[in-house]
């Protein structure tokens, strides 16, 4: 998951191995004004998923705030304190570390430059004027996956694929199952992870995946980053288990419909980090960043995508699953962890 007096807006890419400039950014620890927001990313910006997401975001906020947006992308997970350290000397007024692996390294750079730093994934590190963390209520767009999923398998089985040991994964897959469940309460889950770290691998997306709608899932549910290509290949050319005429897949982040040659694909949970980069954008300018940290929700960027493989009556349910976790009717249940999420789907 993702800079004011200007007259313009600007998008740069800054190549991994750029030579860091000379001048330290202007931004201090509270009350500057973002001019320029730098986002680092673990991954190329169009690779239809968490780092696409995040890239857009930023810059539909920068444009939305009059601010200039650096992006460097691709730079992985290893080493990648040159790149932050970069982005501050760029004069960067606010970086996205987007990348829960950058929690540690993002927060060194924000006290060590005193520019202001947005993270995931670790809540403890917030600190006034300089970090700012993003949790995601993942489990409630995956609640609502779980809804529609229920309402188009023939078969009764749906299939969950996860990447890797991550967090938000056992978060979607616990509310996938009870999204679907809350549909019907019979259906049957078939479950399958490629490893500890899978998240780019096509290759081990594609077995799993395979694996799942050889045991029935005509429905498949994949979290995987670049795993994913290999999840919706497996799918394009699955032999479905009977009674199924097709088998669909359900993505995690991002729109991959212009990828989806075979149109197999359902729908996907979206997240738009742009509500909370303007308003992380704005706490800076009003001297109040880190006063508080983010929650992604239905609320405020988390939907699904609506697609016409399903017939208008599943999209109601969806939509009508969507108002009752609005209202806090609907309580989707966290799974944090693989033994949380387990129990849900077994």
């Amino acid at each position: 998951m993702r800079h004011r007096a200007r007259a313009r807006w600007l998008v740069v890419a800054v190549p991994a191995g750029a030579v860091a400039a000379l001048a330290i950014g202007a931004a201090t620890a509270g009350g500057a004004s973002v001019e320029t927001l730098g986002i680092v990313a673990p991954e190329k910006g169009n690779d239809y998923g968490w780092n696409q997401q995040g890239v857009q975001s930023a810059q539909a906020a920068g444009k939305a705030e009059n601010a200039q947006v650096v992006v460097d992308d691709g730079i992985g997970y290893e080493n990648i304190e040159p790149n932050l350290r970069r982005m501050a000397q760029r004069g960067a007024n606010l970086i996205i570390a987007q990348a829960s692996g950058y929690n540690t390294v993002a927060p060194k750079v924000a006290a060590q430059f005193k520019v202001p730093v947005i993270i995931y994934d670790r809540p403890q590190a917030k600190q006034k004027g300089l970090v700012a963390n993003i949790d995601t209520s993942s489990q409630q767009g995956a609640y609502l996956a779980g809804v529609l999923a229920a309402q188009v398998t023939k078969t009764g089985t749906l299939g969950v694929v996860l990447s890797a040991a991550d967090t938000n994964w056992y978060k979607q897959a616990g509310g996938f199952a009870a999204g679907a469940r809350s549909v019907k309460k019979d259906i049957k889950f078939r479950t399958a992870q490629i490893g500890q770290a899978g998240y780019s691998d096509a290759a081990g997306g594609k077995r799993v995946t395979q694996s799942v709608i050889a045991s029935g899932a005509d429905v498949v549910f994949g979290m995987g980053d670049g795993a994913s290509f290999g999840m919706l290949q497996a799918v394009e050319t699955a032999k479905p288990p009977a009674p199924a005429k097709k088998v669909y897949f359900i993505d995690v982040i991002g729109n991959k419909q212009k990828v989806d040659k075979k149109g197999v694909l359902l729908s996907s949970v979206l997240w738009d980090f742009t509500p909370i980069f303007t308003e992380a954008i704005k706490a800076v300018d009003a001297g109040t960043f880190g006063n508080v940290n983010y929650n992604m929700t239905v609320k405020n960027g988390i939907s699904l995508l609506k697609t016409n493989k399903a017939p208008a009556s599943a999209w109601a349910k969806v939509n009508a699953a969507k108002a009752g976790i609005q209202s806090g009717k609907i309580k989707v249940p966290l799974t944090p962890t693989k033994a949380a999420a387990d129990r849900l789907l077994q």
